[in-house]
């Protein structure tokens, strides 16, 4: 058994980014930059005015009435040009007139006919948004490994860019496996639950990008076993749940042994998770998870979700969980000897852990957003500052 950090260490070490490809800027979310994108316009791209009103000259503004020569609505650029004792009706976004160095708003102005008289002080450069104040053209934009989220998109649309190149498609078979287990929607029997975990993990891996290809359910019979692990490493990943551990119905070891498949991590420190595996059949990396659900779900957020975004070009700041610094809600305690990540709840910067923190224990994880890492040995008590991970 090793510790958490060195399984981490060793299936990072093992996973390469996939070629990068071009594709769509409205196909970019959630994707990974395969390269720098530097900016190629400035923003704004010209002086414009950032309310309505009327573009006047400042510094040569003696009080009085002055005359209106035009208008210049937001859009194509009607080239006026404004002396001293003249004023330009203006919307917002529309650009300044050249001559103009301010803007008065609508509000401070009285205009009659075509003349306006300003009721209010005027300072140069007020209400205009000048030429690249937001964004200098070469300043860089997007970083190589960065995600890309809405607003990044936002921002590489405003440089004209209607493709990308962005990381890897990863893709992905989910096998669960144990007689005990039948799909949703089928009579169930006494002894028997219905299989949750493909449904949860297919969800999971979804929702950081990957393309899940395959997800079937296999009994714990060695020849069907073996069948659907062959099916399932067609793929770039193949996520297995249950049969890791070392019952005599945990048959994933040796058959993926008999594929020719080589297991680097063979049960880790980890509570819920202790029966993890991972190794490669062929170019496939294989993750065996608990069959537990609540193992499976922590083991696939600490080992499987960075695997699968290292895979799909995510810088090493990516890699991680977001941290949120929290108050301990209620005194807690470790008495093992291996990592303990607590499900819980956090609001308003509280952190509670919620329900039963046994492995099989479904409801109390669907009702937490953050996991609360907690040492061998460690106990804390209420109030405590501590540092918890997101992923709700």
């Amino acid at each position: 058994m090793i510790s958490e950090d060195e399984a981490r260490r060793r299936i990072l070490q093992g996973i390469r980014p996939l070629p990068p490809r071009r594709i769509s800027l409205a196909c970019a979310l959630n994707c990974f930059a395969a390269e720098d994108y530097l900016a190629r316009l400035p923003l704004p791209g010209f002086d414009n005015s950032a309310m309505d009103g009327y573009a006047v000259i400042a510094s040569s503004y003696a009080p009085g009435r002055l005359k209106i020569i035009g208008e210049q609505p937001a859009g194509v650029d009607r080239r006026l040009r404004i002396s001293a004792g003249e004023a330009v009706r203006i919307f917002t976004g529309a650009p300044v007139p050249a001559g103009a160095d301010a803007i008065v708003m609508q509000e401070d102005v009285t205009r009659e006919g075509e003349e306006i008289l300003i009721n209010a002080e005027v300072t140069v450069a007020d209400y205009i948004r000048r030429r690249g104040c937001d964004l200098a053209v070469g300043q860089k934009v997007v970083t190589r490994g960065e995600c890309i989220r809405p607003t990044v998109l936002a921002l590489l649309a405003s440089q004209g860019l209607a493709e990308l190149m962005v990381g890897g498609e990863v893709d992905v078979a989910i096998l669960s496996t144990g007689d005990e287990l039948i799909r949703v929607g089928e009579q169930i029997q006494a002894g028997q639950i219905y299989e949750s975990n493909s449904v949860l993990l297919r969800a999971l891996l979804q929702r950081i990008g990957a393309t899940v290809r395959s997800s079937e359910h296999c009994s714990d019979q060695q020849e069907a076993l073996r069948d659907a692990i062959q099916r399932g490493i067609a793929q770039q990943i193949l996520v297995i749940s249950g049969g890791v551990s070392v019952g005599q119905h945990d048959l994933v070891k040796s058959t993926l042994q008999s594929l020719g498949g080589e297991i680097d991590i063979w049960r880790v420190a980890i509570k819920p998770g202790k029966p993890f595996l991972f190794g490669r059949v062929g170019d496939c990396a294989v993750f065996g998870l608990p069959g537990n659900p609540v193992s499976a779900f922590v083991t696939c957020l600490q080992f499987v979700r960075p695997a699968v975004l290292k895979m799909m070009g995510a810088s090493a700041d990516e890699l991680e969980l977001e941290k949120f610094v929290a108050r301990l809600a209620v005194d807690v305690k470790n008495d093992g000897d291996r990592v303990h990540y607590l499900r819980g709840k956090l609001t308003d910067g509280n952190f509670t852990p919620v329900g039963r923190q046994e492995s099989h224990a479904l409801f109390g994880l669907s009702q937490s957003n953050a996991l609360l890492r907690l040492a061998p040995g460690l106990e804390l008590k209420s109030g405590a500052s501590v540092s918890v991970e997101i992923w709700d």
